[in-house]
């Protein structure tokens, strides 16, 4: 028997969306104003997990310079047909006010860990496009309706026709769903079975009262009727239970004829707190009754955090904890923001055995930062790196950063003071886009030489440190507050519904407000879980 403990992916893992071809079973997650877009993971035993792609990687696919925080790349849909894998995927340009400027695209390739086709356009509707294939050879796609009257944004669940060979939409669009006096009704997944199409939904927005909905037809332009035991899957109204939020599904059948939910998660701090691992990716057992509806196998609506399945396990290699920057290629647990990494701005060729970046803009830019970072996915953990970097006034910086978005992050970074001649070390915070600096005062630093900058999640508790050559490791500021790095700190701060659907990172980064492009190197970057 195999043991799944749930998230199966951890940490700033959403919107999971997952396929079986033969025996091999593909998820992939959202990435919004993370480059490259899209997370795909395989498995061959749905408990070990490993990422083998992103792909959606070029300019020509994903255009995300200028988005707003937690947009871009929402909710993708993988699936495959006929020897081609299909991945359907919004680009979010515009969130917060009455107007949602969402675009949706389909690429295409034969090989999962291959190159994808550029995009073809599919509409602009609504976000959360899905592709199903229907059992006679047509293809649809299926999406929420975004309606700004009334600023009630979710307009119910639209469906249309796409034909492959002209590559575009075709023909009317039939609105299936509109809620059935549930709210927030997104993410819709078709499936055909004994009959019956199956619109599964995540409904109830996506907090506490997450929830995934069913409902079916006999038609797939509808009526649909509901689950009369709807929701299918929730975590409402149990907040002791250890994984909350959970709601957008999506489903997949085992070679054994088991079928499985993957569905978001979260895990908060405190009851019903802040989650700073973000919304994370889990499975659950269901099962199709005599009545032709779906049911979790358990009997119940809420998902257990473990469970057991029949076979043998297949491990998959792990990301390694430390990067020596000695390779060509960068880690693949990395991410940029919004643009892809480019030459000009972070390469590992110019002084072999350290990764340069070059300095651009601010840690509140939507466009040219010149960051990388990786998720924070356990709850003790430590981020640790070491560079050598010369600044010749406060305006250019660089060092290890504690990141959600632009208005929510931790900065212990090294920058330069020019009135003393100096290096030195400085701390900022910024909270809800106020910046302070915790430390007392800035930590004056030798001439030249390499610092080695660290960071300890434990839990809520954020700690820096540093240390330079032959010196000891000592704490760089106080005890910070980590949950800000949170959705949820970030929707208590607005005091309204707004785009905040991410998770903390950590990473390294360097800036020159200059425009001078003052480089830093990198020697190494190491995560660990404690």
């Amino acid at each position: 028997m195999i043991k799944i403990e749930n998230p199966v992916l951890p940490g700033f893992q959403p919107d999971p969306s997952i396929i079986r071809v033969g025996e091999d079973y593909y998820m992939a997650t959202s990435t919004f104003e993370w480059f490259p877009g899209v997370q795909i993971h395989h498995s061959r035993d749905l408990k070990h997990w490993r990422l083998i792609d992103r792909p959606i990687n070029r300019l020509s696919q994903l255009d995300m310079a200028g988005n707003p925080d937690s947009c871009g790349v929402w909710a993708p849909c993988l699936t495959y047909d006929k020897g081609t894998f299909y991945l359907v995927y919004s680009n979010v340009r515009s969130f917060d006010g009455v107007w949602k400027d969402v675009h949706n695209y389909l690429v295409t390739t034969q090989d999962i860990t291959g190159e994808w086709s550029d995009p073809i356009y599919l509409n602009s509707s609504g976000f959360d496009p899905s592709l199903f294939h229907a059992p006679d050879g047509r293809k649809w796609v299926v999406n929420m309706l975004a309606d700004h009257r009334d600023n009630r944004l979710f307009g119910g669940i639209v469906l249309q026709e796409f034909d492959p060979d002209a590559g575009k939409m075709t023909g009317p669009v039939h609105m299936i769903f509109e809620g059935e006096g549930i709210k927030n009704v997104e993410g819709p997944h078709l499936y055909y079975r004994n009959g019956y199409y199956y619109l599964l939904m995540a409904a109830g927005g996506t907090e506490y009262d997450h929830c995934a909905i069913l409902a079916r037809s006999r038609d797939i332009t509808g009526p649909y009727e509901a689950h009369p035991g709807n929701p299918v899957l929730t975590t409402k109204g149990h907040p002791d239970w250890p994984l909350q939020k959970a709601g957008h599904g999506d489903l997949v059948e085992a070679p054994d004829g088991q079928w499985y939910i993957a569905f978001l998660c979260g895990r908060p701090l405190s009851k019903l707190g802040r989650c700073t691992l973000g919304r994370e990716s889990s499975l659950a057992p269901v099962e199709w009754r005599d009545d032709d509806w779906l049911y979790l196998t358990n009997g119940k609506q809420v998902p257990d955090p473990a469970f057991s399945i029949p076979g043998e396990e297949v491990p998959c290699p792990q990301p390694t904890e430390r990067h020596d920057f000695d390779t060509t290629e960068l880690p693949e647990d990395f991410q940029s923001l919004r643009v892809p990494v480019t030459p000009d701005w972070a390469n590992l060729e110019e002084r072999p055995g350290f990764l340069r970046l070059y300095g651009r803009e601010s840690l509140s830019s939507f466009h040219y930062q010149s960051l990388l970072a990786r998720r924070l996915q356990h709850f003790d953990a430590t981020a640790a790196t070491a560079l050598e970097f010369q600044p010749t006034t406060f305006q250019q910086m660089a060092g290890l950063v504690a990141y959600y978005n632009t208005g929510h992050f931790y900065y212990l970074h090294i920058t330069g003071n020019e009135h003393r001649q100096k290096r030195i070390l400085d701390l900022i915070a910024c909270d809800h886009y106020a910046m302070s600096h915790p430390m007392s005062q800035c930590i004056d630093l030798q001439v030249d030489g390499r610092v080695e900058l660290k960071l300890h999640f434990n839990h809520a508790e954020l700690q820096f440190f540093y240390r330079e050559e032959a010196g000891d490791c000592q704490k760089a500021g106080p005890v910070l507050d980590g949950s800000i790095l949170s959705d949820d700190y970030i929707m208590e701060q607005c005091g309204r519904y707004r785009s905040a659907f991410t998770g903390a990172m950590v990473g390294i980064c360097c800036q020159d407000l200059m425009g001078s492009r003052k480089p830093a190197d990198f020697d190494w970057f190491e995560y660990k879980a404690v």
